[in-house]
């Protein structure tokens, strides 16, 4: 079984949804930073609008993908009790926000930072290789500089974008409720700034001291200081929403690529002699992951007393989105990611 620094293996494929991905997220920052420099703003409501194509139309089939992908080649039995734990998870998200959104927000933030970072880890392990990342705790390093970068960066640079997306996130089950934690903004602030440079620099210090020679560990500087500099640059709203996208979902695709022909633990529901049957029962998995993630959403409207948070439609939707999708993420990577250790989304052999 191949260890936390070896390379899989790569092909073209692989090596152009990196480059695409790597690719998007620098045209990007040079090009907003470039109108910061030319005293251009990007205005608010087309971040947030820029925000719902990227994570509704763009990014949610590839989450719906990732459980198909992973369901493909297990046994029966486990399919159903991963079904269960999801929607056991799903339920306790909900729950979660409904007694505690204050909680229910830092919850959100975390598995942003765990599915980013994480998501990563494993595809330079699949791809570009690892080998300078010899120990446990520089892999939670590289996540933590990887995954963080999408949220400390923000409250860092757009401190007051960030804090009142989440006073409106809080305010989809009650309003206001994020007012008392408002006067240490100024506290925290600084703090989780340091301490998440503190872990980039840790991170790239030990990753240069203990490099192999392949490459890997310049392969993941420039990756984690690009990161960086997207979402310094780039405004928070508009940064997430095109991050998973452009860098989370091609990621995993090219980590698919490398590793598609790994074998199951159970009959391929795709397995079989007939094109035509393989695509027919493809597209109806697609289908019903899509109407699940549908009603999974329609829950989280329903149970939420304030859907928008009082804030309109595209600024409320933003809200409201985060907090579906952050609820639907928690068991994608709990129960599919850090709970399913044979196989699991981020699936590396």
């Amino acid at each position: 079984m191949a260890t936390a620094h070896e390379r899989v293996g790569e092909t073209d494929t692989d090596r152009l949804s990196l480059r695409v991905s790597a690719g998007s997220l620098l045209a990007l920052t040079l090009v907003v930073g470039g109108l910061r420099l030319a005293g251009q703003t990007i205005p608010l409501r087309a971040q947030a609008i820029g925000y719902l194509v990227g994570m509704v139309a763009l990014n949610l089939p590839h989450g719906g993908y990732e459980h198909f992908a992973n369901l493909r080649r297990r046994t029966n039995e486990f399919r159903w009790h991963y079904i269960g734990g999801y929607l056991g998870m799903v339920a306790a998200g909900i729950g979660l926000f409904l007694v505690a959104p204050v909680l229910g927000l830092a919850v959100a933030v975390g598995v942003v930072v765990v599915k980013g970072g994480g998501g990563d880890l494993y595809v330079l392990r699949a791809t570009t290789g690892a080998g300078h990342l010899r120990t446990r705790t520089q892999r939670l390093l590289a996540a933590a500089a990887r995954g963080g970068a999408a949220m400390a960066v923000p409250i860092v640079v757009f401190p007051d974008t960030f804090h009142a997306f989440s006073s409106i996130i809080v305010a989809v089950f009650e309003p206001g409720a994020l007012a008392p934690a408002a006067q240490y903004f100024d506290v925290t602030r600084p703090l989780i700034g340091a301490g998440y440079a503190g872990v980039v620099f840790t991170h790239l210090g030990l990753g240069f001291a203990r490099r192999d020679g392949s490459g890997s560990f310049l392969v993941d500087a420039g990756e984690t200081l690009l990161l960086v500099a997207y979402f310094a640059v780039v405004p928070v709203v508009l940064a997430v929403g095109l991050y998973f996208p452009l860098w989370y979902s091609a990621r995993q695709i090219a980590r698919e690529l490398a590793v598609d022909d790994a074998p199951g633990e159970g009959h391929d529901f795709l397995a079989g002699e007939s094109a035509g049957g393989v695509a027919l029962r493809a597209w109806g998995m697609l289908i019903g992951g899509a109407m699940a993630t549908g009603l999974v959403v329609a829950a989280v409207w329903l149970a939420a007393p304030n859907p928008l948070g009082n804030a309109g439609l595209v600024y409320g939707g933003v809200a409201f989105w985060s907090v579906a999708i952050s609820i639907v993420a928690l068991p994608h990577v709990v129960v599919g990611g850090l709970l399913d250790r044979r196989r699991g989304i981020w699936h590396v052999p």
